[in-house]
């Protein structure tokens, strides 16, 4: 099987005790049944067999199969094997084999189309980040060995049939090469994205029977074709620069998405970063428009300053998301589209509002660039780590996109205006 990657991946190393940041925390591990007994078997007999017993717990709710067991979390919501120096106690004492499968393979996230192996890499990951966003050559796609994936027989297989999962190559062709057109500004790009959503929606969307009808694939093939069109992504363009539209909306949206994770997010970290970033725009009770001015001059200072750093963050970005993330798995291409111009937001809002990046508008430093970098990392992994896929964060798009019918493209409007 051939498999590509990448190149950011193939430059991965886990940081182990280095990493500001531990996968070890927040989520539940599934253990599967046959995993669990090499680990039973592993430590029979030894110092680890009670503890194994004690905080490997049988999942009542999976039944027999893939989520047999789950492993036990600490109070602090750390994995009960995590050791002092932030280290896997089971994978130091008996090796890779023992662990679930979830741990073996994160960050990486293997997914099988046809007879090809695609590997990409999860935001949750501090290292990911910054290997995906700061390198220019980070998203060249390149061959590698199967085994990169960690267990690639547990990647998932997409594909299918019906028409929503035979035309998704083809649609998500489309969309990364919008994605990648530089001439364009970031928020344009995503308009168009919007765009080709709404004019696919009428008949492509999963589940549909418009292609058992003639002329359907025809229809999705001239669609595709206009995004290729220098002359109408330009009209696109203009379309959207001569809109003029409040900030306030933006700003309140924004800080809705993080103020409503501070209640339910465990991490120290990302409570840390969250307050510092309300704080740097005048604390969780400032009104929107005065948000709106600050984001605005700062993002003013930040593009006259370090522009092209920033859209390469974004673009990076978007294009590891559509990767990572099948579109198919949601009910409809606008959906995704508009969740996608959602966390865009809020990156860039949290970015703005990042101390460090609040900082570097107001003075000029030699090492603003690395600076900005390191803020940049850390607002794009929390985010997706706590924030963008979190249960607040769906209902929110839901509501604002009226769900993702024919009114989604104007109401995303709002979603682009801070970008």
């Amino acid at each position: 099987m051939s498999a590509t990657a990448p190149r950011y991946l193939t430059r991965f190393q886990c940081l182990t005790e280095s990493c500001e940041d531990t996968c070890c925390a927040g989520l539940v591990v599934p253990v599967s049944q046959s995993r669990w007994r090499i680990l039973q078997d592993a430590v029979a007999g030894g110092p680890d067999a009670e503890r194994v017993q004690a905080f490997v717990l049988p999942d009542p709710g999976s039944g027999a199969g893939a989520e047999a067991a789950y492993i036990a979390k600490r109070e602090d919501g750390h994995c009960t094997f995590l050791d002092a120096r932030k280290l896997c106690s089971l994978h130091q004492k008996y090796g890779e084999a023992v662990l679930p499968d979830a741990c073996a393979m994160f960050p990486r996230v293997p997914t099988r189309r046809a007879e090809r192996l695609e590997v990409t890499g999860s935001f949750g990951c501090p290292e990911v980040v910054r290997l995906c966003l700061l390198a220019e050559d980070a998203l060249e796609q390149v061959p590698v060995e199967p085994s990169l994936a960690g267990r690639p027989e547990l990647a998932r297989e997409l594909g299918g049939d019906d028409a929503w999962s035979r035309h998704a190559h083809s649609v998500r062709a489309v969309a990364l090469h919008l994605l990648e057109r530089r001439e364009f500004p970031f928020a344009s790009r995503l308009f168009m994205l919007g765009e080709l959503a709404r004019r696919l929606g009428p008949f492509y969307f999963r589940g549909t029977e418009a292609f058992e009808e003639e002329g359907a694939d025809a229809l999705l093939a001239a669609t595709l074709s206009d995004f290729e069109s220098a002359s109408s992504l330009t009209g696109l363009h203009q379309q959207l620069t001569s809109i003029s539209l409040p900030g306030g909306p933006w700003a309140a949206i924004c800080g809705t998405v993080l103020k409503s994770r501070l209640g339910s997010a465990g991490s120290a970290r990302f409570h840390a970063w969250a307050r510092g970033v309300l704080d740097s725009y005048g604390g969780a009770n400032a009104s929107p428009d005065e948000v709106w001015a600050l984001h605005a001059e700062r993002r003013a200072r930040l593009d006259a300053a370090l522009g092209p750093r920033v859209e390469q963050y974004f673009r990076h970005y978007a294009v590891n998301h559509w990767l990572r993330l099948p579109f198919t798995d949601a009910p409809s291409l606008m959906d995704y589209v508009f969740k996608l111009t959602l966390r865009a937001a809020v990156l860039r809002w949290t970015l703005s509002g990042h101390p460090t990046v609040a900082a570097l508008c107001e003075a000029r430093l030699d090492d603003a660039q690395d600076r900005l970098d390191a803020a940049a990392v850390e607002c794009f992994q929390l985010s997706a780590k706590h924030l963008e896929q979190s249960p607040e964060l769906h209902s929110l798009a839901h509501g604002l996109s009226g769900g993702a019918g024919v009114d989604a493209l104007p109401r995303m409007l709002v979603l682009l205006n801070g970008l």
